[in-house]
């Protein structure tokens, strides 16, 4: 394994679910549905937790959680980015179309965050020792977490769509009903909602 880019991926996740934390802030400021507010809580209290593995991760790798490299800085930069769109969202005026925004940026956000946890379940296998043990554990409890959150707001990123279009909707989503933790799950969930409407 290339230590150099485990370390690159390390750090980017690390800064990705920093930035992960602002925008789920954001979000919950902007989200008009409580249902949908109380989710985005529990995964910002989810991801400040993804924070403070990645922060334990890196010390097992001796590596400063303080970091910057041109990778980091490009994450954090399309970070910055969601949030600018969330903030211009809330300021047009209409809240409704602020909340489907910051659905839609959550999801952009969790999209990376899926798969930063997928390469690192990658790389635990090929670790060894304490390093594999640790990465191993962060991996097996945050994974179905980032398969939640993804999902999830999918789901109600679509929903909230077909609202706003004046077609039927299911709010909250079939995958926050059936409680999806997989991309085959969640296209079960769907195809169902299909047949009903």
């Amino acid at each position: 394994m290339n230590s150099i880019q485990v370390r690159e991926l390390l750090l980017q996740s690390l800064e990705h679910e920093r930035g992960g934390v602002k925008i789920y802030k954001a979000a919950i400021a902007a989200a008009v549905r409580e249902d949908l507010r109380a989710e985005w809580t529990g995964y910002l209290a989810q991801t400040e937790q993804h924070v403070q593995a990645l922060t334990d991760i890196c010390a097992v790798f001796d590596i400063d959680p303080l970091t910057t490299t041109p990778g980091t800085q490009i994450v954090r930069h399309n970070g910055a980015a969601l949030l600018q769109a969330i903030d211009m969202a809330r300021a047009a005026g209409d809240p409704k179309a602020a909340q489907l925004v910051a659905a839609e940026c959550v999801v952009l956000a969790e999209t990376k965050d899926h798969l930063d946890w997928e390469l690192i379940g990658e790389v635990a296998a090929g670790l060894s020792g304490d390093q594999q043990a640790r990465v191993t554990e962060a991996y097996q409890r945050i994974e179905e977490e980032e398969d939640e959150h993804l999902y999830h707001t999918q789901g109600w990123a679509r929903e909230l769509w077909l609202e706003a279009l004046g077609l039927p909707a299911e709010l909250p989503p079939p995958e926050e009903v059936e409680d999806v933790s997989s991309a085959a799950e969640a296209q079960q969930a769907r195809e169902a909602h299909h047949s009903r409407h």
